[in-house]
């Protein structure tokens, strides 16, 4: 019988050797008596003890004597340290931690090494402690959180980066966008993160930054070039956009850097006491046209301007001449850029002395101010006021609107001109014979628009029937290219932007159908920007001229003066 328990025990010790070489573990089996029943081999590894500590029979006190001993014990380091824990204490700590019912716990072994303990004491009191070394993915959790860290900081760098950025993957989606990226188009990250220029963009530029975007992928070569952007804002950002690649095959990304030089792009005479000023781009044209995702309409209130009257009053007039006299830079930078990207020439300065210096000196230039706007809170701001007949004068704040302020200088510069006299038509006229022209079609209606935005159709609209010109709106260019098809009108006003078909397709269209049905109307472009690539675009799908948005009255006027006849226009009423 002794002979047979004998062979069951060294079975049952090769099951628990081979059991903890299988799952890479420590094995230490203890008796109700807290003596050693059972120790792996691998138990060493842990804890370098002399061998005869872990045969059966020795004390679990003994054993943890010998363990704190030898310095490498968990929850301590390998060297002396200066606060070395009491030796009885110790393994009194630990003898208690055997008779729990269930422990675990991660802690170190050394000073690179992490071990796991799990403690079981099952109802027959016997007490397993199985240790595994779990150093390595100790280490990938340290990795993961410096990592995660180091993410963390990176993304403050680009955020406080005043140059925007953005990174897209293989499939030219936005994985990354820092705070200014995300300013240009007046979105959250959240809503850029995921799509693409596509959804973001007109087609035609999408199109030319996914080509860019592909080359730059599939070269790894830099893509470089300079562009004009119209914030959402209104302000013009002049940057150096660079494209470079990063990654490794298979994981290959996009990464597009805005460098800005609005500083050195445009120039600010400061004030004739002196101020800021900066450089001059000499050369626009090395500027491609990029995105203009400011629109001057999109922020007013059409039902308002419909009650208040005629909303030919309220366009803006390109040009006009405004100043503002405050002392709040935070409202001046706040401002002067959103007037100058409505199209006004807007500047400022910071007290009355400098407004009476502007003011002749403008003078002596042979220069007039439209409007001028004066900070409430400006010293000696009432006396300007009280002494000012130059021009109109409009007192503002620092909480006012400056949609509302917009809206305000053109009723202000609207109801301040003389009242325009209609287009002239000749009350008689006496033709010879032989200057009688070949009799013509009488077009359908007078002025064909091609426009896609509503509130710019809502405008043009206004214009037209204030100056009394028959008119007919087409919301794309194929649409546009059908109803001059059926009207055959004798001006079109072209926006160059727009779904389906854009304006240069349309007008090639229409230049293309002449040549078989003869004539030919002239096309006008409406565009928000006048760089050299829009005017070669221009002439090249054979458009006559262009205007530039936002649109007004006048410029309307000028436009119907220059390409028609007065034999084409229908008497007023």
């Amino acid at each position: 019988m002794n002979d047979a328990a004998s062979g069951g025990a060294d079975i049952m010790r090769t099951v628990l050797e081979a059991s903890s070489d299988a799952l890479g573990l420590a094995l230490l089996v203890c008796g109700r008596d807290d003596t050693i029943l059972f120790a792996s081999a691998s138990m060493l590894q842990f804890f370098p003890v002399a061998a005869h500590m872990l045969v059966p029979g020795t004390r679990l006190r003994d054993f943890l004597g010998a363990v704190y001993d030898t310095g490498v014990r968990p929850g301590t380091l390998p060297e002396a340290s200066r606060r070395r824990p009491n030796r009885e204490g110790w393994i009194a700590e630990h003898m208690a931690l055997h008779w729990r019912e269930r422990y675990e716990s991660v802690e170190r072994a050394g000073r690179s090494r992490w071990i796991c303990l799990r403690k079981r004491r099952l109802s027959s009191g016997i007490g397993i402690l199985a240790v595994s070394d779990i150093s390595e993915q100790k280490k990938r959790d340290e990795q993961l959180q410096t990592d995660l860290e180091r993410v963390a900081l990176t993304e403050d760098i680009l955020d406080a980066q005043p140059n925007p950025v953005c990174v897209k993957d293989r499939n030219l989606n936005y994985i990354a966008v820092n705070k200014a990226f995300c300013a240009i188009h007046d979105l959250t990250q959240d809503a850029i993160l995921g799509r693409s220029a596509w959804d973001l963009v007109e087609a035609e530029l999408a199109e030319r930054f996914e080509h860019s975007d592909r080359y730059v992928l599939e070269t790894g070569r830099t893509h470089s070039e300079a562009e004009h952007i119209v914030r959402s804002d209104g302000s013009d950002l002049w940057a150096v956009t660079r494209k470079y690649r990063i990654g490794s095959p298979g994981r290959y990304f996009v990464v597009t850097c805005m460098n800005d030089v609005t500083d050195i792009a445009v120039w600010y005479h400061g004030t004739e006491g002196g101020g800021d000023a900066g450089l001059q781009v000499r050369d626009y044209s090395i500027f491609t046209p990029a995105q203009n995702f400011y629109d001057p309409f999109r922020a007013l209130n059409v039902q308002q301007l419909v009650e208040t009257g005629s909303m030919i009053e309220t366009m803006p007039a390109r040009g006009l001449r405004v100043l503002l006299a405050t002392a709040d830079r935070d409202l001046e930078e706040r401002f002067v850029p959103r007037l100058r990207g409505s199209g006004l020439d807007a500047c400022a300065v910071r007290s009355v002395r400098e407004l009476e210096a502007f003011v002749e000196a403008a003078e002596s230039r042979g220069l007039k101010l439209d409007i001028l706007l004066i900070d409430t809170s400006l010293a000696e701001g009432d006396r300007a006021i009280a002494s000012w007949c130059a021009s109109p004068c409009l007192q503002i704040s620092g909480d006012m609107d400056v949609t509302a302020l917009l809206a305000e200088i053109f009723r202000i510069c609207a109801e301040s001109r003389p009242a325009r006299s209609p287009l002239p038509q000749p009350d008689w006229g006496i033709a010879l014979e032989s200057d009688v022209e070949p009799a013509q079609h009488a077009p359908a209606v007078e002025v064909l628009v091609a426009e896609d935005n509503q509130i710019n159709q809502f405008v043009f609209a206004q214009i037209l029937e204030g100056l009394d010109v028959s008119h007919r709106i087409a919301a794309d260019g194929k649409e546009a290219v059908q109803l001059w098809r059926e009207l055959r009108p004798a001006l079109v006003l072209m926006d160059v932007s727009m779904p389906v078909m854009n304006g240069f397709e349309a007008a090639a269209a229409i230049r293309e159908a002449e040549k078989r049905v003869g004539g030919r109307t002239p096309i006008v472009a409406v565009t928000a920007q006048a760089l050299d690539i829009d005017l070669e675009q221009c002439r090249a799908s054979g458009m006559d001229d262009y205007i530039m948005k936002p649109i007004s009255p006048d410029m309307i006027e000028a436009v119907l003066r220059k390409y028609m006849r007065p034999a084409d226009m229908r008497e007023a009423g």
